[in-house]
Parts: structure tokens; sequence; C-alpha cells
């Protein structure tokens, strides 16, 4: 039995149909790392999937933490008792533990500088699965989109039926990840064992900004909604966004046998999904 921390997320809602076992916020309160890592312990499975995180950017920078109570000491605390069940731990991170700076691709062991709040702690998350010595695989991931909560796809539907044109910033540049996708590489993942041990990358492609996503958004979905490109310095908010999320997932598909996913065949999913398409 795989075990996965989270229920209504993007994540958890997509792993939930792939014969897990989710425990939400009842039994699973990342803002109590003893009563977590309790869980993983009573419920003695095969490997823990960590789909549950503090992923409110902007609000992390007034409550930085409880993001690290959340993002980083509830994740230590479980990848501890998967240590010492002798089971993989997989945990979701993600590309805010960069800067964002110039336009390559950074590999897992590219050096990190988080921007903000948010990053931090998620970097501290994965320094306490790291420490606490099991095997893990650390997947950090970008742009996750899916039918399900609140994420980018949604919006723009939400806004293109309303409005006939809008400004998206066009100088941050990712690859946007369907978490059916993600879903299917954290149940790889958790065939970890020594040698595959340690931090990946998994995040769709091709690279796109976001604006050229909501581009395609629109395109797929007929929507007659006009999009024009603006800089971040355009769109303040209270956390800085790393302009470059683009990420280097080689490692990932040679060590699990996936490769990255084409995020436009899996927002083709999410809009028959939700009954948008054209």
């Amino acid at each position: 039995m795989i075990l996965v921390i989270g229920e209504t997320g993007q994540l958890a809602r997509e792993l939930a149909p792939l014969g897990v076992r989710t425990a939400g916020r009842a039994e699973a309160d990342l803002t109590d790392p003893a009563a977590c890592a309790a869980l993983v312990r009573a419920a003695r499975p095969a490997a823990v999937v960590n789909a549950a995180a503090y992923t409110a950017v902007d609000r992390a920078e007034a409550d930085e933490a409880t993001a690290h109570l959340v993002n980083a000491d509830a994740p230590g605390a479980m990848a501890a008792a998967c240590a010492d069940l002798g089971i993989p731990f997989v945990h979701v991170s993600t590309d805010y533990v960069f800067d964002g700076s110039g336009d390559a691709p950074r590999a897992p062991d590219a050096p990190t500088n988080p921007l903000g709040a948010y990053g931090r702690t998620k970097l501290a998350g994965e320094e306490a699965v790291r420490a606490a010595g099991g095997v893990h695989a650390i997947i950090r991931t970008s742009w996750v989109v899916s039918a399900h909560g609140a994420n980018f796809v949604k919006t723009m539907l939400r806004l293109g039926a309303e409005r006939d044109a809008l400004r998206i910033v066009d100088d941050q540049v990712g690859g946007p990840t369907p978490a059916r996708d993600l879903a299917a590489a954290c149940m790889a993942a958790t065939g970890a064992t020594e040698a595959t041990s340690g931090t990946y990358h998994y995040a769709g492609a091709p690279d796109v900004s976001w604006a050229g996503l909501a581009r395609a958004i629109f395109a797929r979905a007929a929507i007659d909604c006009a999009v024009e490109g603006i800089p971040s310095s355009d769109y303040p908010t209270p956390a800085a966004r790393p302009l470059n999320s683009r990420l280097d997932c080689a490692s990932f598909e040679r060590a699990f046998g996936l490769a990255r996913p084409d995020w436009r065949a899996g927002l083709d999913a999410i809009l028959s999904d939700l009954g948008a398409t054209s």
C-alpha cells in the first residue's frame, strides 16, 4: 500500500484513483509533524508520497512560520519515520528553490537561491528529507495544472469568458505540469532504491511563458480573448517569482523511465474533463 499525504489538492486528487491510500487533514495535519510521523508508523505502508504543502506563495511572505512548519518540519518528520521503517519517501518540491536567473534549464544539483518565504521553506523541507537519511525521491516540479482546485488553466477559462483581452506576464518561462502526469511520476518514484535515492526534476514540455500558455488555453478552448504580454514589473506581487523556471529533467527519465510530459496533451485532457474543449 502506498500512503499519500494529502487528499484535496491537485496532485492528491490525481493520485487517488491509482490504488493508493490518501490521508487528508483529519489524519495528517501538516501543522502537527509528530502526528504525521505517527500516521506513517501506524500505517506501515510500502512507500509514502507527500502530496500536500503550503502553496500560498504570497501569503507565505507574512506567515513564514506556518509555511515552514508545513513545508519543512512535517516532511522532515515523515521522512524520518520512513527511514526508520526502511521505506521510500517521495516528496514534491518546487522550482521556487531557485532564483530564476539566466535562461538555461536548472539541473537538480544547481545552486539554490530562493527569492522568498515559500521557496525558503520548500528548500528547508528538501534539506530535512535528506537529513533523515532514508531512501527518498525529491521531485521538483513547476506550474502544476489540472481540472481540480484553483490553478492557471481554470482561472484563464473564467477570465477569458468574461473579458475580450487580458494582460499576462510574458517574461516568466517554465514547464506547465499536468497533475495527472506528476502523479504518474510520483508513483514511479515510489520504487526508489539506495541507488536512485536523490533529488530530481519533473516538469512539462515545451517550456513556455505564462502569456504563451494563456494563448494555448484560449486557442484550444475556442475562447476569443486577446493576450497582451507584459513584464513581471507590470504585475507586482508580495512574493517575487523566478523568471526562469526551466528545469532539466533528464536524470528523472534515466532513473525512473518517464520523459517530460507534453503539457499540450495534458491541457487537452484537462479541457475535456472540464467540458471546455472547442
